[in-house]
């Protein structure tokens, strides 16, 4: 009641004098109460593409082609045969090219550099920003105890691994040498004196690769890499001072009729109705009042599990209204677990199953501050 009793400081029901001073709420209703709220800054997000590997040019071979040929090659020529004295001969051996020399290409490939590149994902800026403390204020005026802060956000920034090119492809030539082969014939030395026989020459045939088109080198162009990347932008800054009016019943501890399984925190579809009516109608209606959720147990089953399991229970609900579109900061989760029963009914105590249930309570409240 001590925190209600507070609030109604900035009712209508003080001296009509009081709301006459600068800085207080203009026309103000009877019955009422105001809360002194900070408008939001408006931000917008922006899609900044990122280059992680630039566009390069690479290499490669084209392999050379060649054709077989078959060729003749006399490796004993036509002789004469005596009847009496032969032809005498001797073996040569001659050279011959089996494959022609060619240019060997080697490839360099590209190389690249591992750098960090930073791009920022928020500017920095500087609002001005109010701290009070109503409830110890012993002066009426609440300005009395405001204190105005100018506050300066730093630059916020993201790293970001990139590839930079540090040599471009090339390539080398080798000269590869011609390929050779070894043939033995025989030569004549002297022919037959004394009959003479024609013996014909004697040829065989020797395949070959003949060189038709040398290796090349074929130019592939490699597409950028890019990756995009949301930043936010300021596009309005908050930080002005205005009075939300709302029903004084709202700054003290309201009952939330909401029931949970045994032992758990998960919400029930009857549980999500009366959420949705009874706090997230409020909170569209008032975008700028900040909501402390509290959760209580009985005090059946130890204290720890029981300040877990309220804890889970107000987190629940917390993530029911974020999930429906109301900012996390806007709200509070609070567990008390059986720290603060309504019906005496502490560890040992025999109480009926009504007190035990009045103290399962699930409660909200606007905060003042």
């Amino acid at each position: 009641m001590s925190k209600l009793i507070l609030s109604l400081l900035f009712c209508s029901l003080v001296s009509v004098v009081l709301y006459s001073q600068e800085g207080l709420p203009a026309n103000p209703k009877v019955g009422k109460c105001y809360i002194r709220c900070i408008v939001d800054d408006t931000w917008r997000e922006k899609n900044v593409q990122i280059t992680k590997v630039p566009g390069y040019v690479k290499m490669e071979v084209v392999p050379a082609e060649y054709k077989t040929v078959e060729e003749q090659i006399m490796i004993k020529p036509a002789s004469k045969k005596l009847v009496i004295v032969p032809a005498v001969f001797k073996k040569v051996t001659d050279t011959i090219i089996a494959e022609d020399a060619y240019n060997k290409i080697t490839l360099v490939p590209v190389k690249f550099n591992d750098e960090v590149e930073e791009v920022t994902t928020q500017p920095a800026y500087s609002r001005f920003e109010s701290k009070s403390s109503v409830e110890a204020c012993k002066s009426k005026d609440p300005r009395d105890c405001e204190v105005l802060c100018y506050v300066e956000y730093p630059e916020q920034r993201i790293p970001f691994s990139v590839k930079k090119i540090a040599a471009t492809a090339t390539y080398t030539k080798t000269t590869k040498p011609a390929k050779m082969s070894y043939i033995t014939k025989e030569v004549m030395v002297s022919p037959t004196t004394v009959k003479e026989i024609e013996i014909p020459a004697v040829y065989k045939s020797v395949k070959k690769r003949v060189l038709v088109k040398d290796e090349t080198v074929r130019e592939i162009n490699v597409d950028p890499q890019y990756e995009n990347q949301i930043t936010k932008v300021l596009e309005k800054a908050g930080g002005m001072t205005v009075w939300e009016e709302i029903d004084c019943k709202l700054t003290d501890y309201n009952p939330l009729p909401i029931y949970y399984d045994l032992n758990s925190a998960k919400l029930t579809a009857k549980s999500r109705e009366i959420i949705n009516d009874k706090l997230y109608k409020l909170m569209t209606e008032k975008p700028r009042i900040r909501v402390e959720i509290s959760s209580h147990t009985d005090s059946r089953n130890s204290e720890k599990y029981n300040m877990d399991l309220s804890q889970r229970r107000a987190q629940s609900v917390v993530d029911y209204l974020v999930s429906k579109g109301i900012k996390k900061t806007r709200l509070v989760a609070k567990g008390y677990g059986e720290s603060r029963l309504k019906e005496p009914c502490p560890d040992g105590v025999p109480c009926t199953e009504a007190q035990h249930a009045k103290n399962r309570r699930t409660e909200f409240r606007v905060l003042t501050n």
